[in-house]
C-alpha cells in the first residue's frame, strides 16, 4: 500500500482538474519565484534554505493577490458600497499559503512549477507559522467570516491586533503543559504590508474639562497606532478583502524630561512601554480578568478602527468626484459595525465621544446613529466570562468614556423607569452599572443597549440568552434579539484540508459546492453506491494513515490506523468536559485489565487543546490525561486494543491533518454550556460521526442529519436546569456506579500518579463537590453511548453510510450561509456572486487616467495623475 504521503500528493496532482496548469501559468510561476528568490530574498539557489524558497514562493503568490487586492478597492471605492466592519479582539487565521493558491485558483501551477524545479511544496507549506492570533473558536469564527464576505462579494473588512506573540506555544514536559512564548513574527510576514501613512493617534488617562463649549479630555498619554494590512481573497472571484491589525507604536516625541536631565538612554527605553499593548495576546480561560493591559487593548483596537471608519467614510467617492461627507446623516447607510463579543464594546462610548466632542453633534442625534451602526454578537452564558470592568480602572484610564457611560446609563433607566414604574429589580437588572464594594460596568449590557440587534450562535444558545443572560433586555426590547448559528468556511476546511474528499465530491455532483455548500445533499442519492462507499472508505483511511505517520514522526508515537480514531480537540476547560473523556478511558481501561480477552473495537482516544495559563484545573485536567495515557500505553495487557495520545500544541495547521482523518468526533460539553462550536461542524463536513450532548449547534446538525445518525447521549438543558433546581449530589452517583467509583479511586489514591499519590486530589474534590458541570450525572449514559458507537463501527458499510449522512447534511453550516443572513438581516448588505474581471482584463475605471493593466497577472500602474485617487485614498 502506499504511504499516506504519497497518496496526498497524488491527490494535490489531481486538483488539476479544477485549476488547469498551463504552460504559461507554471513558467509565469517559475520566473516570479526566481525574481523573488535574487531581488526578495537576496539569495541564490546554492546558498539557500528551505524558508528561503518558502519566502520566494509566497511572494510570487502574493504578486497574484495583489492586483486583485487593489482592483477590489477600486472597485469599492467606485461603486461606494455599505461597508461592513468586523471588530474582534481575536483572529486565529491559520496558515495563509495554501488556502490563497486555492482560492485564487494557482494552487496546480504552483505545484508544477515547484515540481519541475525539484522543490516539495509540502515541505514548504509547513515551514510557515500559524498566524496564531486568536484561542479558539472565537477567532477562527472570525476568519471564517472573512474567507466568506470576500467570496460573498461583500465590502467586508476585519479590524483586530497585531500581536507579536500569538497564543502560546504548547509543550508536554513530564505530562505537564508548559508553555513558550508563540514568536510568529520572528521571520517576518510575507502577507502583510504596513500602512505607516495612516498613523492614527490614540490617548489614554488624563482628566476631563468641561466649559461652556463642552467636554475636552486633556493631559492625556499618546500611543500611535499602525496598520498592518492582510489580503483575504475570495474563492475565485478576484475579490480580495483587508484584514487591518494594529500595532502600538511609540510617539515620535520623546520624553524632554529626561533630554534635559541628560538621560537619553532612559527617554529611549521608555518608549517600549507604549508598544506593550500590542505585545502578547491573553490566553482565553472563560473567567474575565480586569487587567488595565487588556482593557488598553480593547480601547486601542476600538479608537483606532472608528478613526479609520471615519476617515473612510469621509472620503468618499460621488460619481467621478471626491466628495468629503461632513454631515454623518448618511453613516448607518454606509457604516456597519460588528461587536465580535464585548471586546470591542467601547466602541459605542468612543462613537460618542467623537460625535458629541469633537463633531459637535447633539447626544440624541448621536444616539440614534450609534445604534443603528452598531451589532452585538453574544458568544457565552458563562457569568464569569462576561466582561465588567471596574468603574475606578475606567475612571483612571479613559475618564472621559465613563463620563459617556454614566450618560448612557443614566437616559437608559429613564427609559425603563417609564416602562416600569417603582420596579427597583428591573433598574437593578438592566443597568450598566453594577453597584457594590467596587462599582462595576457590565460591557454585555451596555453591547444590549448600544445595538440594532444581539444574536446568539447557535439556535438553543440565542433561547438560552433570552431566557437567562439577557432576560430583562428581551422582554423591554424583543425585536432587537435573533439568532446566527456559526459557519465555517468549505475551502480551508474541506477543500484544503481533505482534498481526497473533494476530489470524491466534486466527481459526483460538480465543484458548485464550494460555494453552495447546500448542494451537498445531492450525495444522498449514493448512499448505497457500493463503489462511493468504499472511496469514502479509502479517503479516510488514506487520512489516517497520513496522521499516523505524522504523529511517528513528530511525537514518536505509534498508532494502529485500522483502529476507530477518537478524536475531542478544543481548547481544555470543564466546561467542555475533557474529564468526561477521560474517565471512560480508565473505565475502557479497566475492563480491559479485569478480562484480557475481552473482545473490542480497538480504539486511539486523541484530546487536545490548550489550557490557559493560569487555569489550575485545565492544567491539571491535561496532566491527568497524559498520565493515565502513560499508563494505558504501556500496558502489555492492553496491546493495541486502546491507545491514549494528548495532540501536543493543538493549532490551526494540526487540525487540518487531524480532522479529516477522525471516525468519531467529540462534542460533550454540558447542556446549556457551549454556545455553539464549530469544530463539531468541521468533523461532520470531513465524514466524522458525533457523539454529543444537545447543546450548541449540536442540536441543529441531528435536526439536518436525523437523529439516527448522531450519537447523543445525557442530559439536554432542560434536565441540567431540573437537576440545578433539584441539587446535584455527584456523591449519589459516586456511591452507586461500580465502575464510576474505581475510575475515581484510582485516580484519588494515586494509581496514575505512584510518586505523588496526592497529585490529583484536587481534581477529585472538585468532581464530587464543586462540579458545576454535572461530568457524573451524564457518566453512565455516555459509556452506553459509547457502546453503541462501538457497535456500529463493526459495521463498516453502515458505518460509511452514515459518514455519507453526515457530509450531505452539512450544507448549513457553511459560514456562506452565516454570513448572508448577517447580510440580510443585521447589516442591510446583499451577498454578490459577481466576480470581478480577471487581472490582465479590462480595468473597472479609468478615472484620473489610471489603469491597472496586467498580463501576468502581475500589476502595473501606470498613472498620469495621483494614483491613489483611483480606489486606495480611501482604503
Amino acid at each position: 500500500m502506499a504511504s499516506a504521503s504519497q497518496t496526498d500528493l497524488e491527490r494535490r496532482k489531481q486538483i488539476s482538474v479544477r485549476n488547469i496548469a498551463t504552460v504559461g501559468n507554471v513558467n509565469d510561476i517559475k520566473q516570479s519565484f526566481n525574481r523573488h528568490l535574487h531581488y526578495t530574498v537576496v539569495k541564490d539557489r546554492n546558498v539557500s534554505t528551505s524558508r528561503d524558497f518558502y519566502l520566494a514562493l509566497a511572494h510570487s503568490v502574493r504578486d497574484h493577490l495583489t492586483s486583485r487586492w487593489i482592483r477590489t478597492q477600486q472597485n469599492y471605492y467606485e461603486k461606494d458600497p455599505k461597508r461592513v466592519y468586523y471588530l474582534s479582539l481575536e483572529y486565529y487565521m491559520g496558515r495563509t499559503l495554501t488556502n490563497t493558491m486555492i482560492n485564487i485558483g494557482i494552487q496546480s501551477a504552483c505545484d508544477e512549477a515547484l515540481y519541475q524545479m525539484g522543490l516539495d511544496i509540502e515541505e514548504l507549506e509547513e515551514i510557515e507559522e500559524d498566524a496564531g492570533l486568536g484561542n479558539g473558536g472565537l477567532g477562527r469564527l472570525a476568519a471564517c467570516f472573512l474567507d466568506s464576505m470576500a467570496t460573498l462579494g461583500m465590502a467586508g473588512y476585519g479590524y483586530g491586533l497585531r500581536y507579536e506573540y500569538g497564543i502560546f506555544t504548547q509543550k508536554i514536559i513530564d505530562e505537564e503543559q508548559i508553555e513558550e512564548p508563540d514568536d510568529w513574527l520572528r521571520f517576518g510576514n510575507p502577507w502583510e504590508k504596513a500602512r505607516p501613512e495612516y498613523l492614527i493617534p490614540i490617548h489614554f488617562y488624563g482628566r476631563v474639562l468641561h466649559d461652556e463649549t463642552g467636554a475636552h479630555w486633556i493631559d492625556t498619554q499618546t500611543v500611535q497606532a499602525m496598520p498592518y494590512d492582510s489580503p483575504i481573497p475570495g474563492y475565485q472571484n478576484n475579490y480580495v478583502n483587508t484584514m487591518r491589525l494594529w500595532c502600538a507604536k511609540s510617539p515620535h516625541n520623546f520624553n524632554l524630561k529626561f533630554f534635559n536631565n541628560g538621560d537619553y538612554i532612559q527617554a529611549v527605553l521608555d518608549r517600549n512601554f507604549a508598544e506593550n499593548i500590542t505585545r502578547v495576546l491573553y490566553p482565553n480561560d472563560n473567567v474575565f480578568e480586569g487587567r488595565e493591559l487588556r482593557l488598553k487593548q480593547e480601547y486601542f483596537l476600538c479608537a483606532a478602527t472608528l478613526q479609520d471608519i471615519i476617515r473612510r467614510y469621509r472620503n468618499a467617492k460621488f460619481g467621478e468626484q471626491t466628495v468629503d461627507r461632513n454631515s454623518f446623516d448618511e453613516f448607518p447607510e454606509k457604516v456597519a459595525i460588528q461587536l465580535n463579543d464585548t471586546h470591542p464594546s467601547l466602541a459605542i462610548p468612543e462613537l460618542m465621544r467623537i460625535f458629541i466632542d469633537l463633531e459637535k453633534m447633539s447626544w440624541e442625534k448621536a444616539w440614534n446613529i450609534c445604534t443603528k451602526v452598531f451589532a452585538y454578537t453574544n458568544h457565552t452564558v458563562l457569568p464569569e466570562a462576561l466582561e465588567r470592568w471596574s468603574c475606578g480602572l475606567l475612571a483612571h484610564v479613559l475618564p472621559r468614556h465613563l463620563e459617556i457611560i454614566y450618560e448612557i446609563n443614566a437616559r437608559h433607566l429613564q427609559r425603563v423607569s417609564e416602562l416600569y414604574p417603582n420596579n427597583l429589580d428591573k433598574l437593578r437588572s438592566l443597568s450598566l452599572i453594577e453597584e457594590g464594594d467596587d462599582k462595576k460596568v457590565n460591557m454585555a449590557n451596555l453591547a444590549v443597549v448600544g445595538s440594532h440587534k444581539v444574536n446568539g450562535v447557535a439556535a438553543i444558545h440565542s433561547e438560552i440568552i433570552k431566557k437567562t443572560v439577557f432576560k430583562d433586555f428581551y422582554e423591554m426590547t424583543p425585536e432587537k434579539f435573533t439568532n446566527k448559528t456559526n459557519g465555517i468556511t468549505p475551502r480551508r476546511w474541506l477543500l484544503l484540508c481533505n482534498p481526497g474528499l473533494s476530489d470524491l465530491i466534486s466527481d459526483k455532483i460538480g465543484e458548485e459546492w464550494i460555494i453552495h455548500l447546500e448542494q451537498l445533499q445531492q450525495l444522498k442519492q449514493f448512499i448505497n453506491d457500493a463503489n462511493f462507499i468504499r472511496d469514502i472508505q479509502r479517503v479516510k483511511q488514506e487520512n489516517k494513515m497520513r496522521l499516523a505517520e505524522i504523529l511517528k514522526k513528530e511525537m514518536n508515537i505509534e498508532i494502529n490506523p485500522a483502529s476507530l480514531f477518537d478524536i475531542q480537540v478544543k481548547r481544555i476547560h470543564e466546561y467542555k468536559r475533557q474529564l468526561l473523556n477521560c474517565l471512560h478511558i480508565i473505565t475502557l481501561y479497566n475492563r480491559i485489565k479485569c478480562n484480557p480477552n475481552l473482545s473490542i473495537v480497538p480504539r486511539t482516544i486523541m484530546i487536545g487543546g490548550k489550557a490557559a495559563p493560569g487555569y489550575h484545573m485545565a492544567k491539571q485536567i491535561i496532566r491527568l490525561i497524559n498520565k493515565v495515557a502513560k499508563v494505558v500505553n504501556n500496558d502489555p495487557v492492553v496491546g493495541n486494543k486502546l491507545k491514549v495520545v494528548f495532540l501536543e500544541n493543538y493549532r490551526v495547521s494540526f487540525a487540518e491533518k487531524i480532522i479529516p482523518a477522525a471516525d468519531l468526533s467529540e462534542q460533550i460539553s454540558t447542556a446549556g454550556t457551549e454556545a455553539s462550536g464549530t469544530g463539531n461542524m468541521k468533523f461532520m463536513l470531513n465524514g466524522a460521526l458525533t457523539i454529543g450532548t444537545l447543546d450548541g449547534a449540536n442540536v441543529e446538525m441531528m435536526e439536518e442529519m436525523g437523529k439516527e445518525n448522531i450519537f447523543i447521549f445525557g442530559m439536554n438543558e432542560q434536565e441540567v436546569e431540573q437537576l440545578k433546581q433539584t441539587g446535584y449530589n455527584a456523591w449519589n452517583y459516586y456511591n452507586t456506579n461500580v465502575e464510576l467509583k474505581m475510575a475515581i479511586d484510582q485516580i484519588n489514591n494515586g494509581f496514575f500518579s505512584p510518586k505523588n499519590p496526592d497529585m490529583f486530589k484536587d481534581v477529585v474534590n472538585v468532581l464530587l463537590n464543586h462540579d458545576r458541570f454535572f461530568v457524573f450525572a451524564d457518566y453512565q449514559s455516555y459509556l452506553d453511548c459509547q457502546e453503541k458507537v462501538s457497535d456500529l463501527y463493526k459495521n463498516p458499510i453502515e458505518w460509511t453510510r452514515k459518514t455519507i449522512l453526515n457530509i450531505a447534511s452539512s450544507g448549513k453550516f457553511s459560514s456562506d450561509r452565516t454570513i448572508a443572513e448577517y447580510g440580510r438581516e443585521i447589516w442591510n448588505v446583499e451577498p454578490s456572486f459577481d466576480k470581478l474581471p480577471e487581472p490582465h482584463q479590462t480595468p473597472i475605471s479609468k478615472t484620473n487616467n489610471t489603469t491597472v493593466t496586467n498580463n501576468t497577472n502581475n500589476a502595473t500602474i501606470t498613472n498620469n495623475a495621483k494614483p491613489m485617487k483611483n480606489g486606495l485614498k480611501n482604503e
